[in-house]
């Protein structure tokens, strides 16, 4: 329950959403014919490989700090001795025969009350771990989303080029037939005919290529759902992606999202939480310098001299305090000492070093995103003065004032300025995810 509410905290996830991802236990599922991206995203959340792995390492990390408590707590034992003398050991009082067993059984308990502040302090890193492999999952389930948001976008864009490719081979399959009308009745030549249908030709292997790429794209999205076809699946199955790609500006500040990203970047507060966890490593290194203080008991039985009956045993409590206290260990606690230093030295620099790193990585997002908005707020102007340009050039060219040259040009633009308006608004898109990641933010499908 600890863990499930870390991850609603974390990621402002629904019940029903954090819920469902958490108890996933198999890849095995169906890809529903129609997919639109938050049900991609849910997939992603629900079977990602990295996911998974993420979420085991924090069940092992969970059996660590198990391990640690249990330096805590008293320790209870049961044991027992049993020997056979030889005669030439045993020592007869001179009232009976010579002794040949000896037996003892004893029920131990053994509780730590100082040391040095060592077992406190490895509490404190345990939970210091605990809580940086929760974040260390939140920063692998946002890299996992930012990863499937744009290759459900990437798989749009394909898709798109897809269409503007059909789109052009059907305008230049109706000015092939308009040419061979016109040289059918004498108003036209065989070269009009024959630059028709290689420029026909020429546009076909790019058609090709953009559903060879659709269909790559389908595969690297596939890969993050975690999706594994069973040998029985449609191999041919392709789902029916629902949505396009859009384009609605956004509003971020620079500086607002640096200060944001220094709060919430989950790889930034994992580092800071191993920081702390490595300055208790500092205590538990030093804590070898000092003494150690333990409360024993027990409760024995042991053989009485004269029977080897259990019945007439010996027993009764032991108790007392158990004091160690270190003089000389070759220095090894020095060297302890060292080396939680120089961690905990490195840790710092690796936390200033990923502080400036993710500053660089906001301001290159921000300078992207404000880049693609610009390229797309060209793309459709660019987009309405190519159609225009089309149509006028049809105009003249049924009218005679126009060459079959200036419309195969015109339609060419056209064909240019609406990939490169898919292409902008993927861009812009993928843009804003990035600087959404880089900030630290929820991805939106999940956000509140």
């Amino acid at each position: 329950m600890r863990t499930l509410n870390h991850f609603r905290r974390f990621l402002g996830l629904s019940s029903l959403v954090a819920t469902t991802w958490i108890s996933a236990q198999t890849n095995s599922y169906e890809i529903p014919d129609r997919l639109d991206l938050p049900t991609a995203l849910g997939f992603a959340l629900e079977y990602n490989f990295d996911i998974l792995k993420a979420k085991k390492r924090i069940e092992e990390q969970n059996g660590l700090v198990i391990e640690v408590r249990a330096q805590a707590l008293p320790d209870v034992s049961v044991g027992g001795e049993y020997f056979e003398l030889d005669e030439g050991l045993s020592d007869p009082d001179g009232f009976g025969p010579p002794v040949s067993t000896q037996w003892s059984l004893a029920l131990r308990a053994r509780q730590t009350l100082y040391s040095g502040g060592g077992v406190r302090a490895a509490l404190r890193l345990q939970d210091l771990i605990e809580e940086s492999a929760l974040l260390e999952l939140e920063a692998v389930i946002n890299n996992v989303l930012l990863d499937t948001r744009v290759a459900y976008y990437t798989a749009l864009l394909a898709r798109a080029r897809i269409g503007v490719q059909e789109e052009n081979m059907v305008l230049l399959e109706e000015l092939l037939e308009n040419e061979k009308n016109h040289y059918e009745v004498g108003t036209g030549s065989r070269f009009e005919v024959l630059r028709a249908e290689v420029s026909l030709a020429n546009a076909r292997p790019d058609l090709i290529q953009a559903r060879n790429d659709f269909r790559l794209s389908i595969e690297e999205l596939r890969q993050l759902l975690g999706y594994v076809a069973g040998v029985r699946a449609d191999q041919r199955k392709v789902p029916e992606l629902l949505g396009e790609l859009a384009y609605s500006q956004s509003q971020y500040d620079l500086a607002s999202s640096l200060l944001k990203a220094h709060e919430e970047r989950p790889e930034l507060k994992r580092l800071e939480k191993l920081v702390s966890a490595q300055e208790e490593g500092v205590v538990i290194a030093r804590s070898g310098y000092r003494p150690e203080v333990a409360l024993i008991g027990a409760y024995q039985f042991n053989k009485a001299n004269e029977s080897s009956s259990f019945d007439n045993a010996l027993d009764g409590w032991v108790a007392g305090l158990e004091v160690n206290v270190p003089i000389f260990d070759g220095r090894r606690t020095r060297g302890q000492v060292v080396q939680a230093k120089s961690q905990l030295e490195q840790a710092e620099i690796e936390l200033q070093q990923s502080k400036l790193a993710v500053e660089v990585e906001v301001r290159r997002a921000y300078s992207d995103m404000q880049a693609a908005a610009e390229l797309a707020d060209a793309s459709i102007q660019v987009v309405e003065q190519a159609e225009e340009a089309l149509n006028l050039a049809d105009v003249r060219y049924e009218a005679g004032d126009a060459s079959q040259l200036d419309v195969l040009q015109a339609r060419v633009s056209l064909t240019e300025s609406r990939l490169n308006q898919e292409e902008a608004f993927f861009s812009y898109n993928v843009a804003v995810a990035q600087l959404r990641r880089a900030i630290g933010l929820t991805d939106t499908a999940f956000s509140k």
